[in-house]
């Protein structure tokens, strides 16, 4: 059964995604400038952008993660903002706080500094680092696209884009992200080493005299103009099914869960996981020049979108089974029975 949910594209639609397709080709030949492989990792990138989703890097140190961010944000005419999260980090270090200013008349007088979160790409270094106070801070600016000090709020300019990384390996000194912030990157991206060549490569690109010089390809009117029409592609009923039986298929108490996966699973997956997957799948769509949401795209982001949103039990954990093969293979199963 293929009944489309919303009305097709129209002609002015279709030709903007065509011209989006043009975008994205362009900002990968851009970024292949300076970042050696990592296709999957771009791709991702992007779709979270353009589907107003934050990410989660996820990698060894020396990966390029801080790199990649800062170069994709010189291919679009969009401020950054770089944010270290250290333990000492303190919610106004990032969200700004009011100074004593002497105005023109000669009074003295609270004006506010903005901080760093000020920006349309902010990359959230180690953002596991900092303490909870700080972490609500970081939640209400992903969440609400706004800030709160000294008693008074902020709206951020958009677009706004979190891009944060976390480190597997060290362990000290950090704070596990509870799962409701967690749960707001809409992406968890996995940066894995690069091949044999593509290493070498690197090391010819890196330790050369000359930097690559990036184009700027979009400014911040075209961002959200796309961001608008992604939310436009449309969606056959079949895959807003796929998407919300994948999801319920992770939860242990759900009745369509198999046996197997019951005792592996503590918390499943939530609705903001459906959502996730139904803009993600769009934005893909669209970026790879599709007028219609199909079964591979959903597919293709579930991974990223569902790994972080599946809390294993300490049974997995004995049997040395993650959340990233519990996801793999339910997906496996469900396809099946499409």
């Amino acid at each position: 059964m293929n009944d489309i949910s919303s009305s097709s594209l129209s002609s002015d639609d279709a030709s903007a995604i065509d011209g989006l397709r043009e975008v994205y080709l362009q900002m990968r030949t851009e970024l292949g400038k300076a970042i050696v492989g990592q296709h999957t990792v771009i791709e991702q990138l992007a779709i979270c952008l353009f589907a107003q989703g934050h990410g989660l890097l996820m990698g060894v140190p020396g990966l390029a993660k801080t790199l990649l961010v800062s170069r994709l944000a010189q291919t679009m005419d969009l401020s950054f903002s770089r944010i270290q999260f250290t333990p000492d980090l303190m919610p106004m270090d990032i969200t700004g706080t009011d100074i004593l200013q002497q105005t023109t008349e000669g009074r003295r007088d609270f004006e506010f500094m903005k901080g760093p979160v000020f920006a349309h790409i902010v990359l959230a270094d180690e953002i596991n680092r900092a303490p909870s106070k700080t972490q609500a801070a970081m939640l209400e600016a992903m969440q609400e696209h706004r800030v709160t000090a000294a008693g008074r709020s902020w709206e951020l300019e958009e677009p706004f884009f979190v891009l944060a990384t976390q480190n597997p390996i060290e362990q000290e000194g950090t704070y596990p992200l509870p799962e409701a912030q967690l749960d707001r990157f809409m992406f968890m991206i996995e940066v894995d080493y690069p091949d044999l060549d593509e290493e070498m490569e690197i090391a010819r690109v890196t330790t050369g005299d000359r930097q690559p010089e990036l184009k700027q390809i979009l400014d911040t009117e075209r961002v959200q103009f796309y961001q608008q029409l992604v939310r436009r592609v449309p969606v056959p009923d079949h895959i807003y099914r796929f998407a919300a039986r994948l999801a319920r298929r992770t939860r242990p108490t759900d009745k369509e869960t198999a046996d197997w996966t019951k005792p592996l699973v503590n918390w499943g997956a939530g609705t903001r996981a459906v959502q996730y997957l139904i803009l993600g799948a769009k934005s893909r769509a669209a970026l790879l020049g599709s007028y219609m949401v199909r079964l591979e795209d959903v597919v293709a982001i579930a991974e990223p979108v569902m790994t972080h949103r599946v809390v294993t039990s300490f049974g997995a954990e004995s049997e040395g089974v993650s959340a990233r093969q519990i996801v793999a293979r339910v997906v496996e199963e469900l396809i099946k029975e499409a």
